[in-house]
């Protein structure tokens, strides 16, 4: 799809004013979010995603329009999967509710960032190197593979980001409203503020390495990727604070994930394999093998995230995972 442009300077003005709007008129001042303003601004902006998807459909063509909303939905299902992790690190740092907002706008714009510079890196490799393919499959595969090892397990948010952070910033025990330094004893000092930011920082780009290569399996658009990336990003602050209760519940998202990430990786080498130039495949010539088109795929992830959360939701097993977790709490009050 050809991008003037003028349509790339007002799309990447408009992400960066959603973004500065939430820090001036929600963020700025600590506080926790009601259920209600959650609700009202997660529905925004997922249909402010909704609609420029269809704007892409109109003027892009039905082909572009696929290609957008199978980003986004899958985008948009490991940025809460990356819930879970957020969920875990606040919890280990002890944030006050207040503050989590804040903590979670930044890494949303870290994570933006990280995106961004990953996607057009993967552009240029791509452009260049047709065997880049079968690198992106094979992280897809290994991806899937440890979200299927780690579901369920707090570990996932014990990453070297993590480590590194608790290792080399020494803090004061407490915190300081969302100051990131405070005055003790007469000496300026880090709040925990500061080490939560870190780790949520750090684990972002670490979450980047695998979605960048999903995405590209299902569009090999730069505008298409940076879009549905950037839309699946705005609101997850909200969603946060909306879906809190029931993130418990989805006890097997992570084995939705593995799937919708195994059938992308797939997609990728088989689409590896149609362009090969790798000599020792084939001599170096391109296979003729069936490619997954962008309407299956889109079916697929629909499909897969449907059960997926269906199944979670009825299961009572995450029932039984929520009453636990809420008396760990009463027991921990």
């Amino acid at each position: 799809m050809l991008v003037p442009p003028y349509v790339w300077a007002l799309t990447i003005a408009a992400i960066a004013g959603l973004l500065a709007y939430d820090f001036f008129y929600h963020v700025r001042k600590p506080h926790e979010p009601t259920l209600g303003e959650a609700a009202r601004w997660s529905a925004l902006y997922v249909g402010i995603a909704v609609a420029f998807g269809i704007g892409v459909w109109v003027f892009g063509g039905s082909g572009s329009g696929q290609q957008y909303f199978a980003g986004y939905l899958t985008e948009k299902a490991l940025s809460v999967d990356n819930l879970f992790v957020f969920l875990i690190i606040l919890s280990s740092f002890a944030v006050p509710r207040m503050l989590q907002q804040k903590v979670l706008l930044f890494g949303i714009a870290v994570a933006l960032l990280a995106r961004t510079v990953f996607i057009f890196a993967g552009a240029a490799l791509i452009t260049q190197f047709s065997w880049v393919f079968y690198i992106f499959g094979a992280i897809l595969f290994v991806t899937g593979a440890q979200l299927l090892l780690d579901s369920g397990d707090s570990d996932r948010a014990d990453n070297v980001a993590v480590r590194l952070a608790k290792r080399f910033l020494k803090t004061t025990d407490h915190y300081d409203s969302d100051r990131m330094t405070t005055m003790e004893n007469g000496r300026l000092r880090f709040t925990p503020m500061l080490l939560v930011m870190v780790a949520i920082g750090g684990t972002d780009i670490l979450f980047a390495l695998d979605s960048i290569p999903a995405i590209y399996g299902l569009t090999q658009d730069v505008y298409l990727v940076f879009t549905a990336t950037a839309f699946s990003l705005l609101g997850l602050r909200q969603l946060y604070f909306l879906i809190d209760g029931l993130l418990d519940r989805l006890i097997y998202l992570s084995y939705g994930l593995a799937a919708i990430l195994a059938f992308i990786g797939a997609k990728l080498v088989l689409h590896a394999l149609h362009e090969n130039t790798l000599p020792f495949i084939n001599g170096g010539r391109p296979l003729h093998v069936v490619e997954i088109s962008t309407g299956l795929s889109l079916g697929v992830i629909i499909g897969v995230l449907a059960i997926t959360v269906v199944v979670s939701l009825a299961s009572p097993a995450g029932r039984a995972q929520v009453r636990a977790r809420g008396k760990s709490v009463e027991v921990a009050d």
